[in-house]
């Protein structure tokens, strides 16, 4: 105990340092992408520029990613991945082709700076709370996925400082079902440590980006038929993260009880999108 008490104060320095270089590093690739999005005209421009730049500041903050698995289906496709930190975006951003749009909870529009430049990237708010506003931005993200636009979520809607895997919202498998385009789990890995949701600084570190074997969606007439999607890319994700399953109760902000979480079903119907 005293020695990793030691260790801790010894190391504290380098930590705040480490600190403050990723901070600057965030701030002057923020102020470039800034830039870039309201400069550039189209759309595709400005998701290739933000795709480089994240790419800049996991690079230089120390964070250097890594992407395995199965390449992505060729056309549109509606990718899902498990969700632990503020960096998941940056990553994923990194990560995906530019022809990606990502659906974000409607909180992120309100947050000054980072809103207008999802805007600009083309990104799509949807509520959690508010009913009536939540189906209507679900009729939203349909109707730009018919337009063949790939989509990219976080089915979890939130992450939590506990480790695991929370239960999935219907939104992204309706779309995909609706469309008639695969879902494409993701496993990412490494973000929970480099900045952790408790407010821990930040930590220098590998991430990595798994992309596992795409899901073909069952027919739109099929009873059923999301859920069961929405269940096999979730237990895909779940088997590969190697994290407890937090489905133990319908309020899943709550700690699960162990010896529960790992006895739960995959997830609950959620009306939520």
């Amino acid at each position: 105990m005293l020695k990793s008490r030691l260790l801790g104060v010894l190391l504290a320095p380098a930590r705040l340092a480490y600190t403050l270089w990723v901070s600057m590093v965030f701030l002057a690739v923020g102020l470039s992408a800034l830039l870039l999005l309201l400069a550039l005209p189209r759309v595709t421009q400005r998701r290739s520029a933000a795709r480089a730049l994240a790419r800049l500041f996991l690079s230089g903050a120390g964070m250097p990613l890594k992407i395995c698995g199965a390449p992505l289906p060729p056309g549109q496709c509606v990718v899902v991945c498990n969700h632990a930190s503020y960096l998941d975006g940056i990553v994923l951003t990194a990560a995906l082709p530019p022809d990606f749009t990502f659906v974000i909870k409607r909180e992120m529009a309100e947050v000054p700076l980072a809103g207008a430049a999802l805007r600009r990237l083309g990104s799509q708010f949807v509520e959690r709370s508010d009913r009536q506003r939540r189906a209507a931005d679900a009729r939203r993200v349909l109707r730009d996925a018919t337009q063949g636009q790939s989509v990219m979520f976080f089915p979890e809607g939130t992450f939590t400082p506990l480790p695991g895997l929370l239960k999935f919202h219907l939104g992204a498998f309706v779309t995909a079902v609706r469309v008639g385009c695969p879902i494409v789990p993701a496993v990412l890995t490494g973000t929970r440590r480099a900045l952790a949701p408790s407010g821990a600084l930040p930590r220098p570190g590998r991430l990595t980006l798994r992309i596992l074997p795409a899901l073909a969606p069952p027919l739109e007439s099929e009873p059923h038929g999301v859920t069961t999607l929405r269940d096999a890319a979730r237990a895909a994700i779940l088997a590969a993260l190697g994290e407890p399953d937090l489905t133990c109760c319908d309020d899943t902000g709550r700690p699960p009880d162990t010896a529960r979480a790992k006895s739960a079903p995959a997830s609950r119907p959620s009306h939520s999108p």
